[in-house]
């Protein structure tokens, strides 16, 4: 039941896996190029063996030749293109599944957690746009009277036909005759970027009325919060807050990345030409997971947001995050775009959020997912908006459940704001600039000791943190802080 090698003419051995391949950004994969490595010349009969230290150190690791006696450290093997071109080797996919390939391989460590990052899109089960809309079109008595009829007339009818005036009620006439068009020529309706639909849908939702409660099969359940405590009103730089009591996350494995993480755009989505390997050749199909939950959606005021933007404080250190992100992704190296200050903001302040309300409503931290809505005031829809949202079910959430903590999120604000104020790492977590030489160019003021989370309940794995725009931290001037007071 073992394998075994005829190492020589007299000697046979166990074979064990060796824990080193190589591999390519392009998620390629292929045996390490032993004998290529160990010889600068050609050898007639090469004998490899392989040298490991007392450490397991790279520098102490070594590719021995019995044969000629020449020997490597695969130190060497990790500067840049010192191993040789790719062969785009995939075989999980089978032969038919190379490809031809530009980059060179790298030494990757089989088991190092760089060896696979999963990369995974998610999206909210939300009224598909347009649908209610075309559905009152297509009603036998207003399809018979509308479907030949051209804007001019869809607008003379909703005025004189009392059944069509009831039916397309609260929709303007552009959009009547535009879903009326799509009907005709057999075209789905226009869809959004997913961030953008999703947030809109949650706009639009109703003020909570008392004992109202979610219909019994229903998926996407929320409505707008109406506090009447006057103690619990949200500061001025804060909107609304919604209250999802049903909600269905689906989250669907599209590919995987090797040596980095694969960025999504703000939308949640990836960019044509990232390098994303592909699971299947032929698939048809994604692995994929459905999350029943409930969760709370915190929207900030755009107003206050925009004049926030505009401090010279915070041009000045959106700078400074440019430059980091400039040394981790260079122009031209098809790395993703720079995400803005206003997500920093944004993403900070939902991971303090979350440890916060962890601590009241009866979920773990690491059970608490966010969900950032982002997106600059040149946009159609702005967005600055956080969803905190969980699908772990048992005996979790006995203390009042994620949904009810957003009637105290002034309370639950105030406790960010004193969390991030000061850090247990600081002067040094509080001090630490993107351009340091320490290689985080990602992140300004932030670590493990004030905003951090489990990485599975973080969209950016931690990355794309700064507390000072959130709230005053020391060495930093007030101005930078977005909630200067405590709320």
């Amino acid at each position: 039941g073992r394998y075994v090698h005829p190492c020589s003419r007299t000697k046979i051995s166990e074979c064990v896996p060796v824990r080193f391949d190589a591999a390519c950004t392009n998620g390629h994969l292929e045996e390490f190029p032993w004998r290529w490595f160990a010889h600068k010349t050609e050898c007639s009969s090469p004998e490899l063996k392989l040298l490991e230290g007392a450490t397991g150190d790279f520098a102490e690791i070594r590719v021995h030749c019995q044969s000629c006696g020449q020997s490597r450290s695969l130190a060497d093997a990790r500067h840049p293109k010192a191993l040789p071109p790719c062969r785009g080797r995939r075989p999980w996919l089978g032969d038919e599944g190379n490809e031809p390939c530009e980059e060179h391989v790298q030494l990757l460590t089989r088991t190092a957690s760089n060896a696979y990052f999963s990369q995974s899109m998610s999206a909210l089960t939300i009224p598909e746009p347009g649908k209610e809309l075309a559905n009152a079109l297509l009603r036998p008595d207003v399809w018979k009277s509308l479907k030949d009829a051209d804007a001019e007339d869809v607008s003379y009818q909703r005025r004189k036909i009392e059944f069509i005036k009831k039916a397309l009620e609260g929709y303007p006439d552009d959009a009547v005759f535009t879903t009326l068009q799509n009907i005709r020529g057999n075209k789905a309706p226009p869809r959004e970027p997913l961030r953008t639909a999703e947030f809109r849908e949650f706009l639009e939702q109703k003020d909570e009325k008392e004992g109202e409660q979610p219909h019994e099969g229903v998926e996407f359940w929320a409505r707008r919060l109406v506090q009447k405590d006057p103690h619990l009103v949200l500061p001025a730089q804060f909107e609304r807050i919604i209250v999802a009591r049903k909600l269905r996350e689906v989250r669907a494995q599209i590919g995987f990345s090797r040596f980095t993480s694969v960025s999504p755009t703000l939308q949640g989505e990836y960019e044509d030409g990232a390098r994303i390997a592909p699971l299947g050749l032929t698939t048809n199909w994604l692995p994929a997971t459905e999350i029943h939950g409930e969760g709370v959606l915190l929207c900030l005021d755009e107003k206050a947001v925009r004049q926030w933007e505009e401090r010279p404080a915070v041009l000045a250190r959106g700078r400074e995050l440019v430059a980091g992100f400039r040394r981790e992704f260079p122009e031209g190296g098809g790395g993703p775009e720079f995400p803005g200050v206003r997500f920093y903001l944004l993403h900070t302040l939902s991971h303090l959020l979350s440890s916060a309300i962890s601590l009241r409503c009866g979920y773990a931290a690491s059970a608490i997912r966010e969900r950032v809505y982002c997106a600059s005031a040149v946009e159609a829809l702005p967005m600055a908006a956080i969803l905190l949202s969980t699908g772990t079910a048992g005996a979790e959430g006995t203390l009042g459940g994620l949904v009810e903590q957003g009637r105290h999120m002034r309370l639950h604000l105030q406790r960010a704001w004193d969390m991030g104020t000061l850090c247990s790492n600081d002067p040094v977590c509080a001090s630490h600039e993107p351009r340091d030489q320490s290689e985080r160019f990602l992140e300004g003021a932030a670590c493990h000791g004030c905003v951090f989370i489990a990485e599975n309940a973080c969209e950016r794995f931690n990355r794309f943190l700064d507390r000072a725009l959130v709230m005053p931290t020391m060495e930093h001037d007030r101005d930078l802080a977005f909630l200067k007071e405590r709320p």
